[in-house]
């Protein structure tokens, strides 16, 4: 890694921890994992170990897919340094999911700084460009950055491959995990909502109703993770030389 990449680097991972930990929502959504972390290895059996990861989502369920944490055996070193991973992981999911809140409620940085060089003749100013409004502002982090594209990809192949098991395959399985995992937590609410035409006479039906839920709520954490990409590549003022 050379220095000019790490440097750029740097300053991103500070703002993202500043994301993650300057305001009361982001520093209370940690409280709240930090208490559910606790009472899951202080009462392993209660109904309530899941909760990290649910709070957590949809990052921490990628966890559940790799082949090292906990529950894996080798002995006592393997399976500590499996939880220590773990716990890694979710500290990871769980500051990445913060930022995104922080990114939410911070004040927009609109203010330029006073040494900004002045626009070329005949280039008009980005601060002066016209804005999109409507649906259209409201979509477009989810789409102008690598972040979110980078995850809707994962979400559309998650889908692809749910509905091609529930049209195509004799039986699907549990296909629907894929896209359940890629876009919780929203996409919890697909469960319920798909459920009563999975009980009429319309049951081709609820695998669609359920690839909608999912579609949205996919496209709801991508414009939050969009926000986040934005506010990351927000940079410090520099003064003028």
């Amino acid at each position: 890694m050379t220095d000019a990449s790490r440097s750029r680097r740097l300053p991103r991972l500070r703002r993202l921890l500043a994301l993650a930990t300057d305001n009361w929502p982001a520093r209370g959504y940690l409280a709240v994992v930090a208490a559910s972390a606790a009472v899951m290895f202080l009462f392993p059996e209660s109904g309530f170990a899941a909760d990290p990861l649910l709070l957590t989502a949809p990052l921490s369920f990628l966890g559940m897919v790799l082949p090292f944490g906990p529950g894996t055996k080798g002995g006592g070193a393997v399976e500590a340094s499996a939880v220590g991973f773990w716990v890694g992981w979710l500290l990871l999911c769980a500051l990445v999911n913060s930022a995104v809140l922080g990114a939410l409620v911070a004040r927009s940085t609109a203010a330029a700084p006073s040494g900004r060089r002045a626009p070329l003749p005949g280039v008009p100013d980005p601060a002066e460009r016209p804005r999109p409004r409507g649906a259209r502002a409201l979509l477009a982090p989810a789409v102008d950055n690598w972040l979110a594209r980078g995850y809707l990809v994962v979400v559309a192949a998650a889908l692809g491959f749910f509905l091609f098991a529930a049209y195509v395959l004799p039986d699907p399985g549990f296909a629907g995990i894929w896209p359940l995992m890629a876009t919780a937590p929203v996409s919890l609410l697909a469960v319920p909502l798909s459920a009563p035409a999975e009980y009429s006479s319309l049951t081709w039906l609820s695998p669609l109703v359920f690839a909608v839920v999912t579609a949205l709520a996919g496209l709801f954490n991508a414009v939050l993770l969009g926000r986040l990409a934005h506010r990351l590549r927000v940079r410090e003022a520099r003064p003028a030389v």
